[in-house]
């Protein structure tokens, strides 16, 4: 008898082994097969966090919860309808020319209201804006006009390389130097250890050097966010050169002296406008600890051309969200084209919409990007969010090798936002940030032009191309995607 009830509690462990093991597998497996559905579907990275938090929490009550509630079958079954010829993108058509002034000035939309409200700064008539490509057209006229300073020289940059290029932009302002031109160069914390010695080498030469938010350990600061992105030189308080481009050989394509060139944009900026220019590099030269308030402030410049230009400063600070809304006023404004040229490309949810919304309004939407990232996983990132943009009709292409760091957006062949800014959370939401607005008609049209000629160089990207990628190449990216807020 005892041994019959061993053998029968022999056998019904045995047999309990196996149930035991799937009761706590398969509420796993259904958790982890919605949370992975989430990350692969979500458009919304907080939506598709919340989700895969729940399921992997509670993974029976949740998986039941995102099957009732999470999967859009409406979308899925009307997209079924559709077939796949409204999955690919419209035909490309023809941009064309916007028509119209206000006042002697092209206005598209109230983008010059907008940018009033948001900024509090007014728009400044009489300048005159010349673009700049690469390191080749840049870096020249930046060291003449160091050369040729009278009074003043200042350099904000958010990387100064202590190569060849680096070297001799520190030998031009330590000639300015020496001839009595007061010279100020604010390089950011973490932007210094692309290079570190640069700081150390204008000292030497008796330049004033400051470092905008560093890393140190006494007394602490530690915090690798809140970044000074912008790239500013101002001679003599009447001419400026911002955009994108750092002080380095990285920027010289023509030949390249570094084996992966990076390709930007740069301008030239004369008149009016230049005196707000110069009040954003003095406060943040006094936000680092300079000063700079005792100073008279140079006279204004003369007006010297036909853009209006207004100047938008980006921060962290009371400055927050200014570019983002003036991009939100852009999407919004433009009745015909929309071109938007950035190395990385993160827009937030409202932006997106921004951009279907044109698209669906009959405006020609073309984003450029480059091919090939220097961030590979913001790359990634970025790919897993093209198709719902791609289906509205937008029109996205990758710019050929090198790398293309531009950063430019125009509206209706009216209207111009250039500067350091990207679009990506880090640059709208965390980094100091410049914008310059310029409504110039013939100068839009002239950008216009040569965007369109990159992007007729560049390839499409299609539905097709990004569903043909394997399954965990999807995923991976969508991994990506799912941090970037963070990225």
């Amino acid at each position: 008898m005892p041994a019959t009830s061993g053998a029968g509690v022999g056998e019904a462990a045995v047999i309990e082994v196996p149930w035991g093991w799937l009761l706590l597998a398969v509420p796993a497996l259904l958790g982890l097969a919605a949370a992975w559905h989430a990350l692969l579907h979500k458009r919304d990275p907080r939506a598709a966090l919340g989700w895969m938090a729940v399921v992997l929490s509670v993974p029976i009550a949740g998986t039941l919860l995102y099957v009732l509630f999470g999967i859009n079958r409406v979308r899925t079954r009307a997209r079924r309808r559709r077939g796949p010829p409204l999955d690919e993108p419209r035909a490309a058509r023809p941009i064309p020319a916007a028509g119209g002034a206000h006042g002697g000035m092209p206005e598209p939309g109230g983008l010059a209201r907008a940018g009033a409200v948001v900024t509090g700064l007014p728009l400044r008539p009489g300048n005159r804006v010349e673009l700049l490509c690469n390191g080749d057209q840049a870096y020249p006229p930046m060291l003449a006009a160091i050369r040729a300073a009278r009074t003043s020289v200042d350099l904000a940059t958010y990387i100064f390389e202590n190569n060849a290029l680096g070297q001799e932009f520190v030998a031009a302002l330590a000639e300015a130097r020496a001839r009595g031109v007061r010279v100020r160069v604010l390089l950011d914390g973490l932007g210094e250890w692309y290079s570190p010695g640069v700081g150390r080498r204008l000292r030497r030469q008796g330049i004033a050097v400051l470092r905008f938010n560093p890393l140190r350990l006494l007394p602490p600061n530690l915090n690798i966010n809140l970044r000074n992105h912008r790239k500013l030189l101002l001679v003599d308080g009447c001419r400026a050169f911002t955009g994108g481009i750092n002080i380095g050989d990285r920027h010289l394509l023509d030949p390249p002296r570094i084996r992966n060139p990076v390709a930007d944009l740069h301008f030239d900026i004369r008149g009016p406008v230049v005196a707000d220019l110069q009040a954003v590099f003095s406060d943040t030269w006094c936000q680092a600890g300079g000063r700079d308030r005792s100073e008279a402030p140079p006279a204004e410049p003369e007006p010297v051309g036909a853009s209006h230009c207004r100047v938008i400063a980006d921060g962290p600070d009371e400055h927050l969200d200014q570019l983002a809304l003036v991009l939100h006023a852009a999407t919004s404004a433009a009745r015909h084209s929309l071109r938007v040229m950035t190395p990385y490309f993160l827009p937030s949810r409202e932006l997106i919409a921004g951009l279907q919304s044109a698209a669906l309004r009959g405006v020609a939407v073309r984003v450029l990007l480059p091919g090939r990232n220097n961030l590979s996983y913001v790359h990634w990132a970025t790919r897993h969010l093209l198709p719902e943009l791609i289906r509205r009709g937008i029109e996205v292409r990758y710019q050929p090798a090198p790398f293309h760091h531009g950063k430019l957006l125009v509206v209706d062949d009216a209207y111009v936002l250039l500067g350091s800014a990207n679009l990506d959370p880090r640059s709208l939401r965390l980094n100091y940030e410049l914008g310059v607005e310029v409504f110039d008609t013939g100068f839009a049209t002239a950008l216009g032009s040569g965007f369109d000629a990159r992007f007729a160089a560049s390839e499409p990207v299609t539905l097709a191309a990004l569903h043909s990628a394997s399954l965990a190449v999807r995923t991976r990216d969508a991994l990506c995607w799912l941090a970037s807020p963070y990225l």
